[in-house]
Order: C-alpha cells, then sequence, then structure tokens
C-alpha cells in the first residue's frame, strides 16, 4: 500500500513507539504519517480508580482507525482492555522490551538494607497502578503510597522535585526513551519480586480486520514468542474481565518444558506450565478460583 497513517496519542513515549513503526514500515517502502489522538487519560487528572470506563489511553486511537482518520494504531498493549473492539484486529506484535518494573529513589531516600526495596522507612512512593499499589503494600506495608500520573518524563521530574521519596514505572518505557537517571538511584525489579501487568513492555499494532494490504505489510513485525507470552498473559486477564485497573500481575516465559506463567492476584502468587498460551492461563485461572470464591469460574 502506499501510505499508512498511525494514530498515536501525543505523549513522548508513544511518540517513540509510533516512531518506531514507522521506521520498520519505511524500510519496506511504505510511506508513513502519523496522526495524533487526545485520549480521555491524556485528557483527565483524576486517579484511575476514579476514571469511567475502560481504555483510557486506547480507545479514542481505536475510534480514529475503525472511523476512518487512520489505517493503523500503536498501542501499549499493557493499556488495551481485555475487550476487544468489533473490526479491529492485532496484526502484529513486535519483539517485546524487558517487562520488569524500575525503581527510581532520590538519593536522601535510599537505605539499601531495608527489607525489599531499598527506600527508607515511611518513604512516599509515587505510583497510580492499582496492580503495583497491592504489590508494594504487600511487600512493604510501611511505604506511603502517593498518586502518580503524567507521561515519563513528568513522572521522572515530580520525583527530581522532591514529590516523592521513590516511583516505580514500567522499564521499557524508560530503555525506549533514554532519559538520563543519574542522580537516582535505580534498581530493576525482577517480575518474581514485583509481577508486572500483563502485556507489559510489549506493543500492539491494529488495524482494521479486512484491511487486508496494511495486516500483509505489517506481518514481518510480528514476533510469534512476544505473541505467545503476551496471549498467556491477556487470556488469564481476559478470564478475570479486567482491564488496566484490575490488581492482576502476570508473566510468562518460554521455558524448554513449555508455557510458564506467573501470576499475582488477591495477595497471593500462582504458577503453572502448559504447552499454549491458552492452556496456561486456564490452568493459572482454576487456581485463583479456588482460592477466591468471589471471582465466578466459568468452564472455557
Amino acid at each position: 500500500m502506499d501510505r499508512v497513517r498511525i494514530a498515536t496519542r501525543g505523549s513522548r513515549l508513544a511518540l517513540w513507539q509510533a516512531g518506531w513503526v514507522r521506521e520498520q514500515l519505511e524500510r519496506q517502502g511504505a510511506g508513513v504519517e502519523l496522526v495524533v489522538v487526545e485520549t480521555q487519560g491524556d485528557r483527565e487528572g483524576l486517579p484511575f480508580a476514579q476514571m469511567q470506563g475502560q481504555g483510557f489511553f486506547t480507545k479514542a486511537v481505536q475510534d480514529a482507525v475503525l472511523n476512518g482518520e487512520a489505517d493503523l494504531a500503536v498501542h501499549s498493549y499493557k493499556d488495551l482492555p481485555s475487550a476487544r473492539p468489533a473490526g479491529l484486529e492485532i496484526a502484529a506484535v513486535p519483539t517485546r522490551e524487558d517487562p520488569s518494573e524500575i525503581l527510581l529513589v532520590r538519593p536522601e531516600a535510599l537505605d539499601e538494607a531495608a527489607p525489599g526495596l531499598p527506600v527508607r522507612l515511611g518513604g512516599q512512593v509515587g505510583t497510580s497502578a492499582v496492580r503495583r499499589q497491592a504489590q508494594l503494600r504487600q511487600l512493604r506495608p510501611d511505604l506511603s503510597l502517593k498518586e502518580l500520573r503524567g507521561n515519563v518524563p513528568t513522572r521522572v521530574d515530580k520525583l527530581r522535585r522532591g514529590e516523592y521519596d521513590a516511583i516505580l514505572l514500567a522499564y521499557a518505557g524508560l530503555k525506549r526513551l533514554e532519559l538520563d537517571l543519574s542522580e537516582f538511584y535505580t534498581q530493576v525489579l525482577p517480575a518474581t519480586v514485583l509481577v508486572p501487568a500483563p502485556a507489559q513492555g510489549a506493543l500492539a499494532l491494529e488495524c482494521r480486520q479486512d484491511d487486508l494490504p496494511l495486516k500483509a505489510l505489517l506481518q514481518p513485525l510480528d514476533d510469534p514468542q512476544a505473541r505467545r507470552t503476551v496471549g498467556a498473559e491477556r487470556g488469564l486477564m481476559q478470564k478475570l474481565a479486567g482491564g488496566c485497573q484490575l490488581a492482576l500481575g502476570a508473566w510468562a516465559q518460554e521455558t524448554p518444558q513449555g508455557l510458564s506463567l506467573l501470576a499475582w492476584y488477591g495477595g497471593r502468587r500462582y504458577q503453572a506450565l502448559a504447552e499454549t498460551p491458552e492452556a496456561v492461563a486456564e490452568a493459572v485461572y482454576r487456581q485463583i478460583c479456588a482460592e477466591h470464591p468471589e471471582v465466578v469460574c466459568a468452564s472455557s
């Protein structure tokens, strides 16, 4: 196809991600144009828990594709709700960045001897994700948790100004933006310490289902391993009918024995091993159902 219009949010990270996709498509000879879209999450400064609906950072971008204002949407996959809009398809999941979390700590708030996290007793930690908040309360109940909104550079600037002692972010975004973090103590937290959001570090390239030429153009960008691991994580999220405000951590990885899925839900960890994303998501879901009667467990 001659020209591809990519719908994207206007944040620095979203533009980096859309720009990366543009470069890949231009290498195939396509002309590419970016269409910047303002989303609910960009407009509203409320804590996520107080915002109505789902898809705060994705629905408006999806609508631009559905309405014909753009051909392709580039999302941070973790922002997509589990419910799929009619008429759209995830045509490619590129190679995934590290899904881990990273902790940034101001030097005066650093305590490397503290249990669990190197933050001083009673320190104020910024994050808005209910998943991070729930795991932090379990890991370090002494910490004071404070809402943290804004794009990635804005969040780092708030830490720089001393509004927080430490903040927790997705490592993938900081790696992509290559921000100067030299004034902070930084620690990448393994997924076994703080379980990341389903699909964290992955991109979702979404187009109309009937756009066959674009789907063919995107095919070389699809990474089967990323699609499998993300499929397991989001498969579990879908069974729990969750969006970005579900306190669920999920991390899948390929092993010689099969696909492993580690999940954090309701204060507990669950793990299973299976051959397919569907099977491993179902296995972990059954474990959660057995311990959480409030979860409506339907047979798949």
